[in-house]
């Protein structure tokens, strides 16, 4: 063979052994990035094929009840809790949609009431028993209206600190009580502690953080069921003492969504370096294992959780709290997606398919109460304007489940 010959099939053979490993190469990135893509869009659509819909369509969800609300309710109430309740879902509402008409409505209804929960201002007459008078001051179903005050004065910049002087004057004087009993019944968890952790966040005083503590332990002291690791809705309530139906622990769905949802609406605006961050963490933790094994097949959550019979049947209030606290959980990290994955995405099925009308109405809320009531009527026109303000927390914490799946 000549030389000439033999150099160039030399040649040949080593263009063509370096093209095959070429090629090889780049077909091997190829096949990577054609992975990581395709991981990629699975992880995207991974909420979208859980929930057969975008976040977008939650959106349209959020505009439609929302907008049947204020449509149907144009005229102002006043700053008492169920109210003051629905106001902190809009604010929610608001957020995701940054809609101004939103913000407008809770600011006029803000303004009707002065900025203020009940007007005394004769404090030797401030009470926190029960009372709808205006010397109720001290009771947490008149304070629930600060935490809108203060989200308006944070979402304006905190240009104008009359928006929150009556909240911090109502607080501060609390606080300086010797005092620990102001929350004595369930609901006044969700209603005043995200107050505590707003106005500790626009002032710094560390007093806010101790003085919630210091409240919360008195709750627990009277209302916490550590064995069931849920809430008795107040000392009357307490088994043995007071029983279901059945013989049971009687535990309120809507109190237990009260506290659930304060826990998560706390734990947000807790201070990382807080000392009380991971017992309350812990809290949230215990609950919502316990409420996950209480979900009815239909996603929903009976008025008495432990015992179905009871009152049974469909119920929102309670259902939409604890959807808003398992999606915050898992937004926020606090919860493990794979464990609460299912509980979502049947809470959410109730909450899209059976309690949203046609015309944006929500459905199946239990009325005004405090206990599950046996043979109450709660049917697809039972509503209520608290009810409406816990649907769309959970709503606005299922666009933002969706949008972190982008």
């Amino acid at each position: 063979m000549k030389k000439s010959n033999y150099k160039k099939r030399c040649q040949f053979f080593i263009f063509f052994n370096e093209s095959k490993y070429r090629f090889r190469f780049i077909f091997s990135i190829v096949l990577i990035h054609v992975f990581l893509l395709g991981c990629k869009t699975a992880q995207r659509t991974k909420g979208q094929e859980s929930f057969g819909q975008t976040k977008e369509d939650i959106k349209s969800i959020v505009y439609k009840v929302n907008g049947y609300w204020q449509k149907t309710h144009p005229n102002h109430g006043n700053s008492f809790w169920h109210v003051a309740a629905y106001h902190t879902g809009n604010i929610e509402a608001y957020k995701i949609t940054a809609d101004e008409d939103y913000l407008e409505y809770s600011k006029a209804w803000a303004e009707k009431n002065e900025y203020k929960g009940a007007k005394s201002d004769n404090k030797s007459e401030w009470k926190y028993n029960y009372g709808e008078t205006d010397d109720h001051v001290l009771f947490g179903d008149w304070q629930i209206a600060f935490q809108t005050y203060i989200d308006i004065f944070t979402l304006e910049g905190k240009k104008d600190p009359e928006k929150i002087k009556r909240a911090r004057e109502v607080m501060e004087y609390q606080m300086s009580t010797s005092a620990n009993d102001y929350w004595w019944w369930a609901d006044g968890l969700y209603m005043v502690m995200p107050v505590m952790t707003k106005l500790y966040n626009v002032t710094g005083n560390e007093l806010y953080l101790e003085k919630l503590n210091e409240y919360l332990n008195y709750a627990n002291s009277i209302m916490y069921d550590s064995e069931a690791q849920l809430y008795f809705r107040d000392a009357k309530y307490v088994y043995p003492k007071h029983k279901s139906a059945n013989g049971k622990k009687d535990f309120w769905a809507r109190g237990n969504g009260w506290v659930f949802a304060g826990l998560a609406k706390v734990i947000q605006d807790l201070p990382k370096k807080s000392k009380y961050r991971e017992e309350y963490i812990t809290r949230f933790k215990t609950m919502a294992n316990a409420l996950k094994a209480a979900q009815q097949p239909e996603g929903y959550w009976t008025r008495s959780i432990l015992d179905p019979e009871h009152a049974p049947g469909f119920e929102t209030s309670g259902t939409a709290f604890f959807a808003y606290g398992y999606l915050w959980g898992v937004n926020n990290g606090i919860l493990d997606e794979k464990k609460y994955l299912s509980v979502i995405e049947n809470s959410w099925k109730y909450l899209s398919k059976v309690a949203l009308q046609e015309d944006g109405e929500i459905g199946y809320v239990q009325p005004i109460g405090e206990r599950a009531i046996p043979g109450q009527v709660v049917d697809v026109n039972s509503t209520a304007d608290f009810g409406v303000g816990a649907y769309l927390l959970a709503a606005s914490e299922m666009y933002r489940y969706l949008k972190s799946k982008e």
